[in-house]
Parts: structure tokens; C-alpha cells; sequence
């Protein structure tokens, strides 16, 4: 039985990195066995340590801890890894997307492919095509360590509608994203849209509702979590180290332009 303290985030934290260090040393094993080319398990593995709060596996394992009976986190520890393994996927893309240099302070995927090949004529494309293929790779893998966490019948029946529709909202709003992309709006409203269904949904919500899910969490429950407290006071988050700082539309963002009166 693996017990963790839920109080202890770092503790938490470290056990998610454990888990997925030992899937991607099973990867890298079996890679070598069936004579595959390394690098590409070597980029993703660098990427993946080369920084993040995970955020979302936390969360998972905070909702689980709201109903769980049990002490034994073993289960839900890789299904909150499989949320990461997924954050990973969307990152790469988006990435691409964005054709954004750097993520987390070093080159994002799609560079480090181009710089690993750099002597090819084509190595910015092959860099971009490799890139996809990998982030492609992360989602089949958030899959495997989802299904191999020996979840009961039950469990999945509970957990599977959440993935779902996590995995929906967050392919939604990256479209909504696309659509609006290199250009300012004053739609407010549709610029929330896109947040709702790109991050915080996706960041907050859905993982404490699965982790909540796999503990066996009744509906009211999980429509509790991840709701904000109307009497706690606006917060300003702090700059993220995920990509580098530019112009509002370096990156393929839509800022929002509006006036308030007070």
C-alpha cells in the first residue's frame, strides 16, 4: 500500500515524477529491444523533467483525498500521472502551433528535433513533423497508464465520462483559440470562452472531479470542487516560465482589449 500525506504537496508531486520516470524506463527498454531510434523517448524525457508545478496531477490526487476511504494511493498516482502525460501532448502541440522557440527556459520540441538533425536541408520541418509524432505518442501513452491503473469496473464507469469531456473542452477551446488567433478582440466574453475551456476547466475542475471520480465521489460532491468562493478576493497569478515573453501576438494569442469604469 503506497499512503501519501495530503498535505504535502511535495511529497505528492514526487510520487506523480516517480511514476512516470518508471513508465518512461519501461518505454526506453523496450525501445532499445525492438531496435527503435532513442532520441525521441531522450527529447521527450528531457522535456517532460525540464520543469512544471504538476498542476493537474495535484489536483487529481487533492479531489481523490476529498472522498477516498482508503489510504492507498497507488491507483489514482498513475492516473493522475496519465493527466500529465496528456498535459505533455497538449504542450507539444501547441507549441507547434505557435512555432514557439522555447518552453520552460530551453527549446520546445519541435527545436530540439531540428537541432538534434540540423544537418538535414529540411531539419525546421522534420523538426515540426517529429514534434507532432511525439506529442501523438504522450496521448497514446496518458491512455496506457490510464488503462493500466487497475481501476474496477466501477471506477472506470466513474472516471472514463470525466476524461471525455476533459479531453473535449480542451480540444475545443484550443480551436476557439485558433480562431481568434493574431488579433484583438473587445469580446470579453468570448475571450473568457476560451480560457474556460483551454485552462481552467482543463487545469482545475476536471482533474479534481476524476481524481474525486475514482474515489467514488457522489455528484454533489464533485460539482463542489473546483468552485470558486464568491467572497475570496480577485488574485493576479504570477508570470508563468512556460514560453518566453514577446509581443501580445507572438505567439498566436488573441489579447483582449477593455476599459473599466470604477
Amino acid at each position: 500500500m503506497l499512503a501519501l500525506d495530503p498535505l504535502n504537496l511535495d511529497e505528492m508531486r514526487s510520487a506523480v515524477d516517480s511514476v512516470l520516470e518508471a513508465f518512461l524506463v519501461e518505454k526506453s527498454t523496450a525501445a532499445a529491444d525492438g531496435c527503435f531510434p532513442p532520441e525521441a523517448i531522450e527529447i521527450f524525457r528531457d522535456f517532460l523533467g525540464s520543469g512544471g508545478k504538476r498542476m493537474r496531477p495535484l489536483l487529481c490526487l487533492v479531489g481523490w483525498h476529498s472522498t477516498a476511504e482508503s489510504a492507498d494511493t497507488e491507483k489514482v498516482l498513475r492516473i493522475a500521472a496519465s493527466l500529465e502525460m496528456f498535459h505533455a501532448f497538449t504542450l507539444i502541440h501547441d507549441d507547434v502551433m505557435d512555432n514557439s522557440s522555447t518552453r520552460r527556459g530551453k527549446p520546445t520540441v519541435h527545436r530540439a528535433f531540428a537541432r538534434r538533425y540540423a544537418a538535414r536541408p529540411d531539419a525546421m520541418e522534420f523538426g515540426t513533423n517529429a514534434a507532432i509524432l511525439l506529442g501523438d505518442l504522450a496521448l497514446a501513452w496518458s491512455q496506457e497508464l490510464f488503462h493500466s491503473a487497475g481501476l474496477t469496473p466501477a471506477q472506470l464507469a466513474a472516471a472514463l465520462p470525466v476524461l471525455d469531456v476533459m479531453r473535449t473542452e480542451v480540444m475545443y477551446g484550443q480551436y476557439l483559440d485558433l480562431l481568434t488567433a493574431k488579433s484583438f478582440t473587445t469580446d470579453l466574453g468570448h475571450a473568457m470562452e476560451i480560457i474556460r475551456y483551454k485552462t481552467a476547466k482543463y487545469t482545475v475542475e476536471r482533474p479534481l472531479h476524476l481524481g474525486a471520480s475514482v474515489a467514488g465521489a457522489e455528484q454533489a460532491t464533485k460539482a463542489s470542487l473546483g468552485r470558486r468562493d464568491p467572497r475570496a478576493p480577485p488574485g493576479r497569478a504570477p508570470r508563468s516560465p512556460g514560453k518566453a515573453a514577446g509581443p501580445p501576438t507572438s505567439h498566436g494569442r488573441s489579447p483582449v482589449r477593455c476599459t473599466s469604469r470604477r
